[in-house]
């Protein structure tokens, strides 16, 4: 499956894409005249993914020239040209540019780029922690799109949510979030993905952030969209982090009941607000023992096995699969 829409929101505004320029200067002008607040909305900037008219650049020049950019709060990177081909390197560099422009920035993504612009696989990315270097003030990052990633290993005093969504994330990726010191952190998702888009994690990578040293805030942890998720509820089902978090996702992977059953043995979950187990292949017996167990406890649970994916085909095969792949 692809990813279907844009973001509706980010740093708790609402999305708004910031308008193409017009071949008609009244046109142009009637854009521009209906803009919102700068400090009301999160900008969305983007260009033709194929036929592009500017440069990602050239139009967050425009975006800068048009609005104040000192008080913009929020900034969603939408597609550049070619994204299959190129990474961002000069988007990245763009922002970084004008950092003394956005004193009030607080909440960025780089890659809000649906199916039909390009694949999730299919996005080249580049070394995103530059833009949380240059941005100390920064409490909301997100980045889609694993190909040709970077994120070393850094530290942010201030950031509070960090979600990075891929078909396949490289294992020099998680191991560079897994050894970050992000003493804020309250909010962390990474979807895992699956060997055939890159992703060649596996639950060691994890162990720092599942024993949670260097995450004393966090209280959502998100480990989604993976092909490894039964090995993945089995180390979560002991790990040191989860007795401190109100909200648990391991949802949109391949879990069957061996994940379940993991998860059941294994430490108490009634303290948490959330469990989401949505797109797995767990069986309504285990999925009824899970729900009488977290249910009763006031724990609102995600799980569906009445919509579980079947696994088997007419001729016995199985196959299965995780919620966003190519």
């Amino acid at each position: 499956m692809s990813i279907g829409e844009h973001l509706r929101g980010l740093g708790g505004l609402p999305a708004y894409q910031f308008p193409d320029p017009a071949k008609d200067a009244a046109a142009q002008a009637v854009a521009l005249s209906r803009l919102p607040a700068t400090d009301g909305v999160a900008w969305r900037i983007s260009v033709n993914p194929y036929d592009a008219e500017e440069t990602w650049p050239e139009a967050f020049g425009r975006f800068l020239d048009t609005v104040d950019p000192a008080q913009v709060r929020a900034i969603i990177v939408g597609s550049w040209a070619d994204a299959y081909d190129n990474r961002p390197d000069d988007v990245i560099d763009a922002i970084i540019a004008a950092r003394e422009q956005l004193p009030a920035l607080r909440a960025l993504f780089v890659g809000d780029i649906i199916g039909e612009e390009c694949e999730i696989s299919w996005i080249n990315q580049g070394e995103v922690t530059r833009l949380l270097d240059a941005f100390p003030q920064l409490e909301e990052f997100g980045v889609r799109g694993g190909e040709r990633l970077e994120f070393p290993a850094v530290r942010h005093e201030n950031l509070r949510t960090l979600k990075v969504q891929a078909g396949g994330l490289p294992v020099a990726v998680v191991r560079g979030v897994a050894a970050s010191e992000l003493p804020s952190l309250r909010d962390l998702e990474l979807w895992l993905g699956t060997s055939e888009y890159g992703g060649d994690a596996d639950v060691t990578d994890l162990a720092p952030i599942l024993a949670g040293d260097q995450l004393p805030s966090l209280k959502r942890l998100a480990l989604r969209n993976s092909e490894i998720q039964d090995a993945v509820c089995a180390a979560v089902a002991s790990a040191p982090v989860v007795a401190r978090l109100d909200a648990l996702d391991l949802s949109m992977g391949v879990l069957t009941d061996d994940g379940a059953a993991a998860l059941l043995g294994g430490q108490p979950l009634t303290h948490l607000k959330s469990l989401d187990l949505h797109h797995n292949y767990v069986s309504k017996e285990i999925g009824a023992r899970l729900a009488d167990t977290l249910t009763a406890a006031g724990v609102e649970l995600n799980l569906d096995t009445d919509d579980a994916y079947s696994d088997e085909d007419d001729d016995g095969s199985v196959w299965r699969f995780v919620s966003v792949g190519e």
